[in-house]
């Protein structure tokens, strides 16, 4: 084929190339180097002279076919060489142990995760939330059969903590049929699964997500970015959230190649207006307050993998200090009220206890590390789970949190359709230290009286947080949970409620009003707070 009339499909095929493939034009970027390939060999195909003399086929390479090949074999030599020896781990581990950055020594978790009333504790997780949200959206038969639920992202709005995802188009002909977007997004609280909404409105204002990874053409969010500036930067993590007043955005990641094809590191983010597609990029310093992650998951994951597994080069055939991470990242707020990235670590090989733990700051990126021993988050789940191994459930991933003073994982246990139904608590320290009930606060309750009969042996300095007061008790009431009885008391020199379980003490069924008692309890945000000794000094059996 001559040349001139090569050129037609090969336009062709670069526009398909550039406008579906989106390859990103910068160094370091896998795809355009291959998409040159590709193109190169389409060319050299469509160049040759093919003539038929008699039986035989003779194929006539011409004078384009000699800078053709050059250009394919330079190509080809910079897909394969640059990134075999700028990017291979062999000749780069140390850049990539560093790509972490400085990993601080924290020196009790405590004080970074801040203590939290019961309603506060996260209970719904993503694959509750989107069960909830399926529903809500199947109560909606017109809605239902054109849209569909994207992915949830937890995030704070106005301090509350919400699982948010947008309603995505079904198909090429629901988006043609409804291109002005689809009808809004919902919200399910991760504190309270009766709190679920279908938000379709701001301001009295219908809401339109028009652009989305479920859109076609133009509406199509990557292809959005792509033709409006950002065809030679690195995107990642295509996050939805929504700012303090319900505005929905695209939150997406800026990233560089810092180790010749790879490390990927986060430099900024771009917000794109949902509705109206109008674009504003921050740098990592500038975020606006509302954004949660900068950071996204699968790089922090990579280099957190990094950090632990060249920390004596490549060549470490025994595993000698190697670390791992004992789980995928967990979203926690610490008592700064900014969003990490947590997970165990341990070490390489002993996969049920861990050494330490991490946070990573999931805005600036900021490590830090807490040695000290505890359960993983696998063998947490494993022990609540053979608490109530008689019904089945099954524990969901575990978030940690301070609980007077103790560093504790709390989950769910779900049944086999997914719905909670007990709670369960587990010390960091010791998984054996495990509290389960129907609901939060008959865990608590649980869990501080497994607690309070191992003594000092998980954490010394919860004493130190323990306060003991002499009073007059003014009411008490009985109370009968799930077989067990509690006892629910206030006194005259304290305007909290006090709770204790007849477990906790014999002297409580028999105590009336006008006795004097001495109790000691933890100190925590609860209106309703649980005693930890109980005494009668009127009875004075516990002398």
């Amino acid at each position: 084929m001559k040349l001139s009339l090569a050129i037609i499909p090969l336009v062709i095929l670069a526009f398909f190339f550039a406008y579906f493939g989106m390859p990103v034009i910068n160094y370091g970027f896998i795809q355009l180097p291959i998409m040159l390939l590709l193109l190169i060999l389409a060319a050299i195909i469509l160049t040759i002279n093919i003539e038929q003399v008699g039986a035989k086929t003779k194929v006539h390479l011409t004078k384009l076919h000699r800078p053709l090949f050059i250009a394919f074999a330079v190509v080809l030599a910079y897909t394969i060489l640059a990134p075999l020896f700028t990017t291979l781990p062999l000749f780069r581990n140390e850049s990539y142990r560093n790509m972490i950055g400085k990993v601080h020594t924290g020196e009790k978790i405590t004080n970074h995760i801040a203590p939290i009333a019961l309603d506060r504790i996260r209970v719904v997780d993503e694959p509750l939330a989107t069960l909830l949200g399926e529903k809500i959206l199947g109560s909606d038969q017109g809605l239902g059969s054109k849209s569909e639920l994207g992915e949830f992202f937890i995030q704070k709005v106005n301090n509350e903590l919400y699982w948010v995802a947008p309603l995505l188009h079904s198909g090429f002909f629901k988006w043609l049929n409804n291109k002005e977007g689809t009808e809004g997004y919902v919200m399910v609280s991760a504190t309270n699964e009766r709190d679920v909404r279908l938000v379709q409105n701001i301001n009295g204002k219908d809401l339109k997500i028009k652009y989305q990874p479920g859109a076609y053409f133009g509406s199509d969010i990557e292809r959005h970015l792509y033709f409006n500036g950002y065809e030679s930067t690195g995107l990642a993590d295509y996050n939805f959230e929504i700012d303090e007043k319900g505005h929905p955005y695209w939150v997406v990641t800026k990233f560089k190649k810092r180790i010749g094809f790879a490390g990927n590191d986060a430099v900024g983010v771009v917000t794109v207006d949902a509705q109206t597609g109008v674009i504003r990029e921050y740098g990592i310093n500038n975020v606006p307050a509302w954004i949660d992650r900068v950071q996204p998951i699968s790089f922090i994951l990579d280099q957190l993998s990094d950090w632990g597994e060249y920390v004596h080069g490549y060549w470490n055939f025994s595993n000698e200090d190697k670390l791992m991470i004992t789980e995928d990242l967990t979203l926690v707020y610490g008592e700064d009220n900014r969003s990490y990235w947590y997970t165990g670590v341990s070490s390489v090989g002993k996969e049920e206890s861990a050494v330490g733990f991490m946070l990573v700051d999931t805005r600036t990126k900021e490590a830090t590390m807490y040695n000290q021993s505890g359960a993983t988050e696998y063998a947490a789940q494993s022990s609540a789970e053979g608490k109530v191994q008689e019904k089945g459930y099954k524990a969901s991933l575990p978030i940690p949190y301070n609980i007077n003073n103790i560093p504790t994982y709390v989950m769910t246990l779900k049944d086999g359709g997914g719905l909670v139904k007990m709670y369960a608590m587990v010390a960091i320290g010791d998984y054996t230290i495990v509290g389960v009930g129907n609901t939060m606060r008959e865990t608590l309750m649980s869990y501080k009286n497994v607690f309070n009969m191992a003594g000092n042996r998980i954490n010394p300095d919860a004493q130190a947080n323990r306060k003991a007061i002499k009073a007059v008790v003014t009411r008490i009431q009985s109370d009968i949970k799930n077989g067990n009885s509690f006892y629910y008391f206030t006194v005259n020199t304290s305007p909290k409620i006090f709770v204790g379980s007849s477990q906790l003490s014999n002297e409580l069924p028999v105590t009336i009003v006008g006795d004097s008692i001495n109790i000691s309890f933890d100190l925590d945000k609860e209106d309703v707070i649980d005693v930890s000794t109980f005494d009668n000094l009127k009875l004075g059996a516990g002398k």
